[in-house]
């Protein structure tokens, strides 16, 4: 989403890291270029004024002008005001701890408001939560139906009752379902428009005052920048959101809605939508954020997913074979099936400190379909060429491609890969106590990354 944005933002302040001291002029000519690519970004006008106005007021101060790396002062200036803009921590879900929680789910047609509403119920679900969806949507073709084959995807049951019954009723039998049957979060999935009228805002507000939820969550679509500014603005003035959930962030959506929703409407992102799966759904830390548009990368998120991907005790045997340099093919095969699940390798470079800027890692993709010539190629080895691929000369992979089913310059390329893998792991490694020392991270430090 910040891939445009980033890349101007590392360039303008990449000018200023490389002097010894910085003059007004240097700073003026800094903030300019941060402007340019805000707007260029559409972030909302006055938050991209008031941005530039505190950087640069800050700038000028003595903790920069007296340190003797004024250009990485500028950098933690930036940063630092990013987040106040996003906000400064993450926002948590509310919970009612005494009886049934509802979420309302609101938005536009197309912002993806279903697949949001199911996404949200996996969490929940994976939470230890017993969630249940609501079909309020009557006025959509196939609304209903939409809603149960997420839920069937997501394992989740869909309390409905048709679309001849208003949707104030359905959410009140649903109330009484809920309770009836042991759920304890209930999260209606509430009509969208193709534009905001009166009577769809009406209706919304009967079953906010039905219901009293404890979260009413309005999705945006990211693509749609400033349009999903005014959006919320309109939203939050009939029901009073409490946060918002980003949708379409992995497409080319340019930014300026995640960085001027906190400031324009007051309300928090408490979501990101980053795919089409049904388990792509992040937390937004603002922090982490920052630190990603200004390529510092993001070492806590590639922590968290490690943990939900891998297993603990498998980590921790690979951890022991990287150290005696054993980590072999049938290693990599594991690792590449198990990284899926934590997300394409592009987006997790992005996180990594260092390497988030490297042009030449930009577009590397690990192609899930290409994992089923990968276990062929591999399992067309020999157990001496699987422990050890570095005897695997010409005549071998010709053998092995033609075993496989596929070609030597795919068998080529797939040892070029456990190569780069190979690396990559190490800088893992390399990572690890520094990643345990870091503040805040808790129990996080103990855990043994997989690689």
């Amino acid at each position: 989403m910040f891939e445009n944005l980033s890349d101007k933002l590392q360039n303008a302040l990449q000018k200023l890291k490389g002097k010894g001291k910085l003059t007004e002029k240097d700073i003026d000519l800094a903030m300019k270029e941060v402007k340019m690519s805000l707007l260029e970004a559409d972030v909302n006008y006055k938050v991209v004024k008031t941005f530039i106005g505190n950087v640069k007021e800050r700038s000028l101060g003595s903790e920069v002008m007296d340190s003797l790396t004024p250009g990485q002062q500028v950098v933690k200036i930036v940063h630092e005001e990013l987040v106040k803009i996003m906000g400064q921590g993450e926002s948590r879900l509310k919970f009612n701890q005494n009886d049934v929680t509802y979420f309302m789910m609101s938005g536009l047609q197309g912002a993806g408001k279903t697949t949001a509403t199911g996404k949200l119920a996996k969490k929940l679900k994976k939470d230890g939560k017993r969630p249940l969806l609501v079909a309020c949507d009557i006025y959509r073709p196939a609304a209903i139906k939409q809603l149960e084959v997420v839920g069937e995807s997501v394992g989740v049951p869909v309390f409905q009752m048709g679309d001849k019954t208003s949707p104030v009723t359905i959410a009140k039998e649903a109330m009484k379902h809920a309770m009836k049957h042991g759920h304890d979060v209930v999260i209606i999935d509430t009509a969208g428009r193709l534009h905001i009228d009166e009577s769809l805002m009406e209706e919304l507000v009967q079953i906010k005052q039905t219901v009293n939820p404890e979260e009413i969550l309005l999705v945006l679509d990211a693509m749609t920048g400033q349009d999903a500014v005014k959006v919320a603005e309109t939203f939050n003035q009939y029901l009073d959101v409490t946060g918002v959930i980003l949708t379409k962030v992995d497409g080319d959506a340019r930014g300026g809605a995640a960085l001027s929703i906190r400031n324009v409407v007051d309300k928090p992102i408490k979501f990101l939508s980053v795919g089409e799966k049904m388990d792509q759904l992040e937390p937004f830390y603002p922090d982490r954020m920052a630190s990603r548009i200004l390529g510092m990368g993001d070492v806590l998120s590639i922590i968290e997913k490690a943990q939900s991907a891998f297993d603990e005790k498998q980590a921790v045997e690979l951890q022991k074979k990287l150290k005696k340099q054993e980590f072999n093919l049938e290693d990599f095969l594991s690792q590449l099936q198990q990284m899926k699940n934590m997300g394409p390798l592009d987006e997790l470079l992005e996180m990594i400190p260092g390497l988030s800027g490297n042009k030449k890692l930009k577009g590397l993709k690990v192609d899930e379909k290409e994992l089923v010539f990968t276990e062929a190629i591999i399992q067309s080895m020999t157990k001496k060429e699987r422990q050890n691929p570095t005897i695997i000369n010409g005549s071998r992979r010709k053998r092995i491609a033609a075993g496989s089913g596929t070609s030597v310059q795919r068998v080529n390329q797939l040892l070029k890969q456990y190569d780069e893998m190979k690396k990559m792991m190490k800088k893992f490694s390399s990572m690890e106590k520094t990643m345990g020392k870091k503040k805040g991270l808790g129990g996080m430090g103990r855990f043994k990354m997989p690689f």
